[in-house]
């Protein structure tokens, strides 16, 4: 299939329909101070709709929305969206986007919106900085894992470990970091430890409206040769994962401000040491971005453009809802050896979208 491509035909200013608070600082939240500044284009592809006036309905709605989300205004581009990690994830992500669209179906709704992450995690004079990684040229490749690879993962997981239950997230991480270091075996011809670090979503601990970063590190180590097995990974992963769980259970929000910041702190510590090639992994996934109805239908893909962070991962949800997608950035070296990675190949194909 031949890739779709966006052309932008007219560019426009949409402001805020009605007047944002004067005068007003928006306080950014520790989480917000070292979030890196990049831009992940995020793009929701729609069958034709009949109404041919869809532009000024937009414009109109987004202007309205806008109001209620005035940090964002001026970072927009409809229906396409780019927004700054440093004042919103992924979760605020979804939730304006779905907001944006039912203001367009429905004229008297009304978003809810606390821009008060400050309140929860505290802005910092010497925040931890998390190394720039966007420095090589990369290039990003969407890779799909249907529910049936999916399902012969799990197998191969449960049958050879003690980890039960798994989750698309953990087998699907489990392969793609098994092919990354054999990129970096084949590099270099010798082993180098990894680290798998997962952003961790804190909003459910939190007002569901608040707008802002809310994530920790979930931290774990291949250390070993022997260890680059799929069981191996995942059980590593699943222990992280239930010892966050653990820490974060029943904890006051003010201690989850001061765990958050531990997490980061120590994954950013490894990094700095150099002894180990890192691999940042985050999800879309279950966010409803296969909601975002604005009247017309929900959309029939979403996906992301490119990563400009090398060694970056990010899971989304397919259109059928039963696979997983998988948009990996790599240096433009790593990516022609990883693509060609029998065993990846063996679970999952790349995606190259139709642009009918």
């Amino acid at each position: 299939m031949a890739a779709s491509r966006i052309l932008s035909v007219s560019q426009k200013i949409i402001k805020p329909s009605f007047p944002t608070p004067l005068l007003r600082r928006h306080n950014l939240s520790f989480l917000d101070q070292i979030s890196l500044s990049i831009y992940a284009p995020t793009a929701a592809f729609y069958s034709k709709p009949a109404n041919n006036n869809i532009s000024q309905i937009l414009e109109n709605s987004l202007s309205k929305v806008l109001s209620s989300y005035y940090p964002f205004a001026g970072r927009i581009k409809a229906i396409s969206i780019c927004i700054s990690h440093k004042i919103a994830d992924g979760y605020n992500l979804s939730k304006f986007l779905n907001d944006w669209a039912a203001t367009t179906r429905e004229l008297d709704f009304e978003p809810s919106t606390q821009f008060d992450a400050a309140s929860f995690f505290p802005p910092m004079d010497d925040p931890p900085v998390i190394p720039n990684v966007v420095r090589e040229q990369c290039v990003s490749r969407m890779f799909n894992i249907s529910s049936y690879s999916l399902g012969k993962l799990k197998d191969i997981v449960s049958t050879n470990s003690e980890v039960q239950n798994l989750t698309r997230i953990e087998v699907a991480t489990a392969l793609v970091h098994k092919c990354g270091m054999s990129v970096s075996m084949a590099n270099s011809g010798l082993f180098r430890p990894s680290l798998v670090t997962h952003l961790m979503n804190l909003h459910p601990h939190f007002p569901l409206n608040t707008i802002g970063n809310a994530y920790c590190f979930l931290n774990s180590a291949t250390t070993t040769e022997d260890e680059i097995q799929l069981p191996h990974i995942v059980a590593q992963l699943r222990k992280a994962k239930q010892h966050q769980r653990n820490m974060l259970k029943d904890m006051s929000s003010d201690k989850i401000a001061l765990h958050a910041l531990e997490s980061i702190n120590a994954g950013v510590n490894i990094i700095i040491e150099k002894k180990y090639d890192p691999y940042m992994y985050s999800s879309l996934c279950n966010l409803g971005l296969y909601k975002i109805d604005f009247g017309w239908g929900k959309p029939i893909n979403v996906t992301l453009a490119r990563s400009p962070m090398k060694n970056n991962i990010v899971f989304l949800d397919n259109p059928s809802g039963e696979g997983i997608n998988t948009l990996i950035t790599l240096t433009e070296a790593d990516m022609l050896i990883f693509q060609s990675n029998k065993e990846l190949l063996e679970f999952a194909y790349p995606v190259v979208y139709s642009p009918e």
